[in-house]
């Protein structure tokens, strides 16, 4: 392992040791580095840890706060100081996050919200206690205290909560060498800008001049000339996921957030909208398996586990449910024991056909690819899949069940079993999601378990239903 001065300078781009200092070849952050940050904190190395974390990126600085222990994480902040950048904590889970934020003085994290955007900042405070949040933003100017104040009165999945306050606006009246030299002349500019907005006296968004066309303009002539007037703008109060679609279906880099009455209030940004694809996959992913949206991993055993009780608590509910159609065929099963043994495959492949078409069907909804105008023909799709999968799988499963247990009848009850069980998978595991969404209930938290108890049903009924009737078991 390197010694704690090549690490400093193969950060700083001086000499590496190991390529990137910080990462091995897989991307994996190197234990060695780890320890050597470890040890620099616990020795209270202010000027080595500076020197690191300023040369680290935002991504890179969160990467390693997850990596060391709970207790080393706020002393490496206040051993940093100025040069520790705060939006490195929006990079962590919200759990470390907090518990970070917690441990710190509030004059620290006021001050190191101060050198943030106004949408990092606003992350970064939103989800802590009002009483914890209260007394950071007292210790803000009397401006930056108002505008976050602001943010964070919205709704939290609007666009005003997500948006960036800090934008440039420039009156309608100037020439666009007028805009350039304001732009050449004035030093707090956003880091990063997409293009410049044109607003009237009383801060109207008139439209947005995009920077090449500015650039590329006869200096000379009027802003005006170069505004796109049809540049598609975002209400304040906007859902944050329709926005994201918008950005997704128009190319967009940026858009401007204004109020009801057209005022310009900020800017959303492609990183923002990249943010949200990420967080709303990652919730919909874990809704799917029955996992709590805002489970991290560095919860605690007993905070996970409480999230996942209630859930699993319907699945037990539910599985009773399934196996009490067991019990209605319990003579039959006495009497052929193989009933009983081919009967949970019947079922295990339904639950995976549907599995499959919920899966499609929920994603299609949240993308709004899926809606009343192509609903029906989407159905009768699924419905026609499952019924071609299910003729596939009948006669593999019923030459295999006819000549493991040398019953030719019994091969024809389970594939016509499994023809029955794909298609009532394939249908339910659309039209469960779409009823539930009609009323209004993520159709990703509930479908699994409703769909996978059909299938049990389904596939238990019809397996020893027919093959009741096709043996006459019944007396």
């Amino acid at each position: 392992m390197a010694d704690d001065q090549d690490l400093a300078e193969a950060v700083a781009g001086h000499v590496s040791v190991h390529g990137d200092p910080m990462r091995d070849e897989d991307g994996h952050i190197r234990p060695g580095f780890v320890e050597a940050i470890a040890d620099a904190v616990q020795r209270g190395d202010s000027a080595f840890l500076s020197g690191i974390v300023a040369e680290l990126h935002e991504a890179d600085l969160g990467d390693l706060i997850g990596a060391l222990e709970p207790d080393l994480r706020p002393r490496l902040v206040e051993l940093a100081g100025t040069a520790f950048d705060f939006s490195a904590l929006n990079e962590v889970d919200g759990t470390v996050r907090e518990e970070i934020l917690e441990e710190l003085e509030p004059e620290t994290v006021a001050e190191g919200v101060r050198e943030l955007d106004s949408d990092d900042a606003v992350e970064l405070l939103q989800d802590l206690d009002a009483e914890d949040k209260e007394e950071i933003l007292d210790r803000l100017p009397p401006s930056e205290r108002i505008a976050l104040e602001r943010s964070l009165d919205y709704p939290e999945d609007s666009a005003g909560r997500r948006m960036q306050t800090e934008c440039i606006a420039v009156p309608d009246e100037w020439s666009a060498l007028q805009v350039i030299e304001y732009l050449r002349d004035t030093p707090e500019l956003p880091d990063r800008f997409y293009e410049i907005y044109v607003v009237d006296r009383e801060r109207r968004l008139k439209g947005a001049v995009p920077l090449d066309a500015l650039l590329r303009a006869r200096r000379p002539g009027p802003i005006m000339d170069l505004i796109d007037e049809d540049r598609r703008r975002v209400s304040d109060h906007e859902d944050i996921a329709d926005v994201a679609r918008m950005f997704g279906k128009y190319n967009l880099v940026a858009a401007p957030v204004t109020d009801a009455d057209n005022h310009l209030l900020g800017v959303i940004t492609i990183d923002d909208v990249v943010d949200v694809i990420e967080e709303g996959a990652d919730e919909e992913i874990k809704a799917l398996g029955g996992v709590a949206r805002d489970e991290e991993l560095s919860d605690s055993v007993w905070t996970i586990a409480k999230g996942r009780f209630n859930w699993l608590l319907v699945n037990l509910a539910t599985a009773f449910l399934a196996s009490s159609v067991l019990g209605l065929f319990e003579d039959e099963l006495q009497k052929m024991v193989a009933l009983a043994v081919l009967a949970p495959i019947v079922a295990s492949q339904g639950g995976n056909a549907a599995t499959q078409t919920m899966t499609v069907a929920v994603r299609a909804l949240a993308t709004r690819e899926l809606n009343s105008s192509n609903a029906w023909r989407i159905v009768m799709r699924e419905g026609l899949v499952g019924f071609v999968n299910g003729l596939a799988f009948a006669a593999i499963t019923g030459a295999a069940a006819a000549a493991w247990f040398q019953t030719p009848g019994l091969g024809v009850v389970i594939a016509l079993a499994m023809i029955c069980n794909l298609v009532a998978g394939a249908l339910g595991g659309i039209l469960i999601p779409m009823m539930l969404d009609r009323l209004r209930v993520d159709p990703a938290v509930s479908s699994g378990t409703f769909v996978t108890t059909v299938t049990d049903i389904v596939g238990f009924f019809a397996f020893l239903g027919i093959a009741t009737m096709w043996f006459g078991l019944k007396g």
